[in-house]
């Protein structure tokens, strides 16, 4: 690996530059409250508009960012490109997938941040900076996002100038990426809850639709459906939802 193209800044971050300036806008306390009141008011968002506001707000708080996007890579190794904020990401994002190299796939292996400043002929992912510097993209920086039990994500950010990013850029970005993993992961719990609170209501439903039809109790209800999902060889909460929304009862025993 090239340590002149690929920084890993986990244990140190990398010292600014000098034009990078004096400022270290990481270092503000009101910065920080800010990104964690962000945080906190996508708690109660649907999975796919966290990921849009996390993309939104890392173009609007990170130095140095022209286009950003999330990527999800499931055990397939394909990536998946979530709210690119622009085609340019989109299509460097199914690059990666692609080839299977670049700054995205580096980090999510490495658990990581990846930062790679310039793309020229020394890159460790040749096919990958040749495809960038194509589309007008010559620096970019990726940070390991989240871990589902199935896939990895990261955030990531690309730049048309070389050496875009500083260290108030990563540091800002890391803990932009701390508090979204966070938001990201109490959306999915929420939304898995919900789903089993559907499941529950949609079946207590069928049960009250064969109790009042057949003149049964609770559980010889609950029996019918466990039966006809047995026939069906389909989900209790399939049959269910059937039978609420037509009346039918599928996987029916004849006569």
């Amino acid at each position: 690996m090239h340590d002149n193209q690929v920084e890993a800044t986990d244990d140190r971050p990398t010292e600014p530059s000098p034009a990078e300036g004096a400022d270290n806008d990481a270092d503000s306390p009101a910065l920080t409250a800010e990104i964690g009141e962000w945080a906190r008011s996508m708690a109660q968002e649907s999975d796919d508009l966290v990921l849009e506001m996390m993309v939104q707000e890392a173009l609007r708080v990170i130095p140095g960012v022209d286009y950003a996007s999330l990527s999800i890579v499931g055990r397939d190794r394909r990536i998946r490109s979530c709210a690119p904020s622009h085609p340019i990401p989109e299509r460097l994002d199914a690059v990666q997938s692609e080839l299977q190299e670049g700054p995205c796939l580096e980090s999510i292996r490495q658990e990581r941040i990846v930062r790679a400043p310039v793309f020229d002929e020394s890159s460790p992912w040749p096919g990958f900076a040749a495809r960038a510097l194509d589309e007008g993209v010559r620096s970019m920086l990726a940070f390991q996002l989240f871990v589902e039990v199935d896939s990895l994500g990261a955030l990531n950010l690309y730049s048309v100038e070389p050496r875009a990013f500083t260290r108030d850029s990563e540091e800002i970005g890391s803990a932009l990426a701390a508090h979204a993993s966070l938001a990201l992961a109490y959306s999915q719990r929420q939304g898995q809850l919900f789903e089993a609170v559907s499941s529950r209501d949609l079946i207590g439903q069928a049960k009250g639709i064969l109790m009042e039809r057949h003149k049964i109790g609770e559980h010889d209800a609950f029996r019918v459906l466990t039966a006809a999902s047995s026939r069906s060889n389909r989900k209790l909460h399939s049959i269910a939802e059937e039978l609420v929304a037509t009346g039918i009862l599928p996987g029916a025993a004849a006569g």
